[in-house]
């Protein structure tokens, strides 16, 4: 609400804003500029900001906001801060522009779908209906830091492991295309009766050599057909639902989104949105489609239109400790207090369960690599030995 008053009250200066700040630009562009500068040099134009520049933009623009600016005035400064041909202007200015026709912010950003993905979209639309839009752009920069985070720790972790599988992957191709045929040969002409691993090992060879283009094919074929099929709405669905079963993974997309679904309410609720708009909010919101109908259906159920921890434990979805929190909130009347503990307790949880992932995840690699090289090893000492026994 309070970025509602600030919109209406700058409206009549944004015009004569834009001008000036248009007319600032050679200055601006000449002088040292924002930490986050989009662009060295010249290039094409560019249209889509990366998810570090979206984080600093965010974070920059709650500054200006929290500082007096309007909305328009914010974006418009942010603008000027780019390089001639870089997104920070084409997109910033995109939005500044479609609010002055009448636009709203969330509704300006969703025209830049490869920039601001659904999750910041609806953030918006969220600040937009409780009138919380500093605070909301605070958690989005920190939903963003807490992401860029977690995909350096798992990328750090996952370095020595992938080397390890590129390496493994290619040894075996080698062996199984380069070096079981010329053992292959050598049993043949003593005619020796191989043992069963071996024979399983010159069968996967030779339809490597003489099939691997087909393979090759198939699972293109496969990869493009599923990649369709998660995409779809049943396909989404249960892929989303194997996330929150999967082993390793599902500590982390779940606490997530238990975190992300909690902070979301608590945000709605205390800027005085009621319960039903903050539930639609936070569904629509929720990247998870299980989460999602789990919502909707709790929605449907929501009746004294005040408490949702019933509803929620009824889908079955939401674990027990959850709901418990949350309905001993609304017993003691501090709802808003609840979901600040549950969205803290998941995100710690999440924490531990990335750090838990990451160490289990390198042993696991090892030993299935392990495990196949120890085949082919096996697979050609037997028949080795076998041979070497027959002639004796």
């Amino acid at each position: 609400m309070g970025y509602a008053r600030k919109r209406t009250q700058g409206s009549s200066s944004q015009a004569n804003t834009q001008a000036a700040s248009r007319q600032s630009q050679s200055t601006s562009k000449k002088s040292s500029g924002s930490i986050w500068q989009m662009e060295i040099g010249g290039g094409s134009k560019k249209t889509v900001m990366k998810r570090l520049e979206v984080l600093l933009f965010t974070s920059e623009l709650a500054d200006l906001i929290e500082a007096g600016m309007t909305l328009g005035q914010a974006l418009q400064a942010l603008a000027n801060q780019g390089e001639e041909n870089s997104a920070q202007r084409y997109v910033c200015q995109d939005i500044c522009d479609r609010i002055v026709r009448g636009e709203t912010f969330s509704s300006a950003c969703s025209h830049h779908p490869k920039t601001f993905e659904p999750l910041y979209v609806n953030m918006i639309a969220a600040a937009e209906a409780a009138g919380a839009m500093v605070d909301v752009l605070r958690r989005l920069a920190d939903h963003y830091e807490r992401s860029d985070s977690m995909r350096g720790k798992i990328k750090s972790a996952l370095s020595y492991p992938v080397i390890v599988l590129i390496f493994g992957v290619f040894a075996v191709v080698a062996a199984l295309v380069w070096i079981i045929p010329k053992f292959e040969k050598v049993f043949s002409s003593m005619g020796a009766t191989l043992p069963l691993p071996t024979r399983i090992l010159i069968g996967m060879s030779n339809a490597l050599i003489n099939w691997g283009w087909l393979i090759a094919i198939i699972a293109v074929v496969l990869g493009v057909l599923f990649v369709k099929w998660k995409n779809s709405p049943s396909g989404r669905y249960k892929v989303d639902g194997w996330k929150l079963r999967a082993p390793l993974i599902k500590g982390i997309v779940a606490c997530g989104l238990y975190s992300s679904l909690a902070y979301t309410l608590k945000t709605l609720l205390m800027n005085g949105v009621n319960v039903l708009q903050a539930l639609k909010i936070a569904e629509e919101t929720c990247s998870n489609a299980v989460i999602a109908k789990a919502l909707n259906t709790a929605r449907m159920r929501v009746t004294d239109g005040t408490s949702i921890s019933g509803p929620l434990a009824a889908s079955g979805v939401f674990p027990r400790m959850m709901t418990d929190m949350l309905a001993i909130g609304e017993q003691a009347g501090d709802m808003i207090g609840s979901l600040e503990h549950i969205g803290s307790r998941y995100q710690k949880e999440m924490d531990r369960n990335i750090a838990s992932f990451t160490n289990a995840l390198e042993p696991i690699l090892i030993v299935a690599i392990a495990i196949v090289v120890g085949f082919i090893a096996i697979s050609i000492l037997t028949a080795v030995f076998e041979v070497s026994a027959t002639l004796g």
